[in-house]
């Protein structure tokens, strides 16, 4: 079965989560369908969903016996111990022979490639593909269709689609994120749970209260987005240069996605029969009556605003079947002696196996790294800065590397070239770096092109988000440093950023401490972290401060630990600053800070290369004590721990954010329990998701 509409392919994607539902959804409506294995997908929670291999292998007979297209889901991003485990199963694949499988770890190609297999690939929405050069890079490198971001409007589908050829694939009903594709750390960070590999416990659906120039707005699901919901504008996805629509949810039951397919497939075969006299409403009602959340077009028109956040119950922390919850607010976890001295007891050599057996792999795994750093030259201290006072006062501190933001905080502006120059003229023997934004248009790439193109700059390299970056600015002469939203989590990511020209990479903000030492220990390039400040938990396109323009405030109450002008989000368990950037895109950080502080000696011997340190949002006194301090710490390690004792917090205390888990090969709902930082809260609402399924 295939549709066609004026010769253009249009693919009807459903979702099946058992090969019980995928017997019945196959004969529904749809083109194709998707499904996951029994291992590495984003929709390992709920237990019995996902298909065993031999399903698998009759899942892909039955639909091409059909005419029709299987999918196979590949998303997760893995982890060392995961690599073996995706050799055997790509070999699998290739003989299933499903039409495509779907990815976000680059690692995943490379491993198609080491292993000369030739299965199709279709990129994740994951991978947040949404300019040209991503697609032009992907192409290259045999991607045949692209999943686009959720923030991507339907004039942007189709110039990429009229630019480039790629097959888009393009969601049009069902669950949706706030926060850019990959994009958001704060499930890893807060519970260990890790949102790119598909275990978000959502923080973004708690009841937060939001508080701004000493107000307090009646938002109380700020960033609890309504579901997709595209069935009346068929015309525009298919004239947008979509040939998939895709349907979210592989964790719905039979029932409902077969409602989904059905009414959706009639109106694409109604629009293709008689375009002129579409009825566009048919079925609306039908499909709002049996919702899950209410509905938003979100931002296939343009930014959609507060129109996409839902404030009903069923769109907030809740199982809509159940009324159970999800998570509910919970405070960062305390920088605390206890788990300091339980991970210098792992990287000592003094764990403990499941079995209770003394385990020194790890600390093997750290030799293997200390050996390596012997032959790299001392650690050095970056620092991320947002306007040119803290660039200096960094530098005064004996900062190696300086970062321009590329998504300037507000009041601050864009670094102009005045300020690079006059940056350029007094940093010495430190390197200085241009950032390009997070997400980047086709504006953004014309600027900075132009930047970059013209009379030789006095920096030290630049700093690349995206893999479109990467393809476009190889080329200008220019070093590449790769920042933590890459989401490097393994050594094949990080040997495939190095053979595109990046020299020096982030490791991913989410790495617990089991999976970070075996990148240390593995990479096949220079590795930096971020070890202090408040990076970005959640990187958005939905502006919250226009909360504070809507709605009139019901209350007054200060911020605790940052100016009233920075809006921040406020629980019983702590307030967590949103910064707006130059292009309206906003950054929520975390509530504490981030510091790593006491383990800088640990860190050092497994092979950390840099100690990046998120100083955007520090006062230039503040930031260059933070500096100097780490400065002293790489000079004399055995100091560390006393040097952290006389550093006190900014914010609201300090958090060892991912390092508080071990993580590890075993991954899943166990290894939350397993790990010496989480604790029976998470356990427990890890099980809920396992009983109940994402919804």
């Amino acid at each position: 079965m295939a549709r066609y509409f004026n010769g253009r392919e249009v693919e009807l994607l459903a979702p099946v989560g058992t090969f019980e539902i995928f017997n019945e959804v196959i004969k529904a409506n749809c083109d194709a369908v998707y499904f996951g294995g029994p291992s590495l997908n984003m929709r390992m929670m709920r237990k019995g969903y996902n298909f065993t291999l031999e399903e698998i292998t009759e899942a892909v007979k039955i639909a091409h016996s059909l005419g029709k297209k299987a999918y196979v889901t590949v998303n997760n991003l893995l982890n060392e111990g995961e690599i073996e485990e995706a050799k055997d199963y790509l070999r699998f694949l290739e003989q299933a022979a499903p039409d495509a499988i779907i990815v976000q770890d680059f690692a995943v190609l490379a491993l198609i490639k080491q292993l000369n297999l030739s299965i199709p690939v279709h990129s994740s929405v994951m991978m947040n593909v949404h300019n040209v050069e991503m697609v032009r890079a992907l192409q290259e490198m045999g991607v045949t269709r692209v999943v686009t971001s959720r923030e991507m409007d339907l004039h942007t589908t189709r110039y990429l689609q009229a630019v480039t050829g790629m097959e888009l694939e393009y969601f049009i009903h069902g669950d949706m994120c706030s926060v850019h594709g990959a994009n958001c750390y704060f499930s890893s960070l807060v519970f260990g749970m890790s949102s790119n590999r598909g275990k978000c416990l959502k923080p973004c659906r708690w009841d937060y209260r939001i508080k701004k120039d000493g107000n307090v707005y009646p938002s109380e699901y700020p960033l609890a987005v309504k579901d997709m919901f595209m069935y009346e504008h068929i015309p525009e996805l298919i004239h947008g240069g979509i040939t998939s629509f895709k349907i979210e949810g592989r964790m719905r039951d039979k029932e409902f996605v077969i409602m989904l397919v059905n009414a959706y497939g009639d109106a694409i075969d109604r629009y293709i029969n008689d375009p002129a006299g579409f009825e566009r409403s048919k079925d609306t009602e039908l499909l709002y009556q049996n919702r899950k959340r209410d509905f938003s077009t979100a931002y296939a028109f343009g930014r959609p605003g507060l129109s996409n956040i839902n404030k009903r119950y069923e769109g907030t922390g809740k199982f809509y079947s159940t009324g159970k919850v999800f998570s509910t607010p919970t405070e960062e976890r305390e920088l605390g002696v206890k788990r300091l001295d339980e991970i210098r007891d792992k990287w000592s050599g003094g764990s403990m196996d499941e079995g209770g057996r003394h385990s020194d792999k790890l600390s093997a795994t750290l030799l293997t790294a200390s050996g390596r750093t012997e032959k790299q030259s001392l650690a050095e201290v970056s620092v991320h800065v947002n306007n040119v006072t803290q660039a200096k006062a960094a530098l005064e501190a004996g900062a190696d590397h300086i970062y321009l933001s590329g998504d300037v905080f507000e009041p601050d502006r864009p670094f102009t070239k005045a300020e690079i120059m006059e940056l350029a003229a007094v940093k010495g023997q430190a390197k200085l770096y241009v950032c390009l934004p997070r997400m980047m248009t086709e504006l953004h790439f014309d600027i900075y092109d132009a930047l970059l193109s013209g009379e030789r700059l006095p920096i030290d390299g630049v700093m690349v988000t995206n893999l479109g970056a990467v393809r476009k600015f190889a080329s200008k002469g220019y070093p590449l440093v790769g920042d933590f939203n890459l989401n490097v989590y393994n050594r094949l990511s990080a040997g495939f950023y190095s053979e595109l020209g990046v020299e020096r990479l982030t490791a991913s903000m989410e790495l617990p401490l089991l999976d970070f030492t075996a990148l240390l220990a593995n990479s096949p390039v220079p590795l930096e972290a971020i070890v202090h400040g408040s990076p970005a938990l959640m990187y958005m396109e939905h502006d919250l401060y226009e909360n504070a323009d809507v709605f009139q405030p019901i209350g007054e109450e200060d911020n605790q630990f940052v100016d009233n002008s920075v809006l921040v989000l406020m629980t019983d368990k702590g307030e967590n600053p949103v910064y707006r950037d130059a292009y309206g895109r906003n950054h929520l950080t975390l509530a504490k800070e981030l510091c790593l502080l006491p383990l800088v000696k640990e860190l050092k011997e497994a092979g950390l290369s840099v100690f990046r340190i998120e100083g955007a949002t520090y006062r230039p006194e503040q930031l260059g004590t933070i500096v100097a301090t780490y400065k002293a710490a790489l000079a004399e390690p055995e100091t560390a721990v006393e040097l952290f004792a006389a550093l006190k917090p900014v914010y609201a205390g300090y958090t060892l954010g991912a390092l508080q888990f071990d993580g590890g090969p075993a991954g899943g709902v166990a290894g939350v329990g397993a790990g010496a930082g989480a604790d029976k809260v998470d356990t427990e609402a890890a099980a809920g998701l396992v009983t109940s399924g994402l919804v």
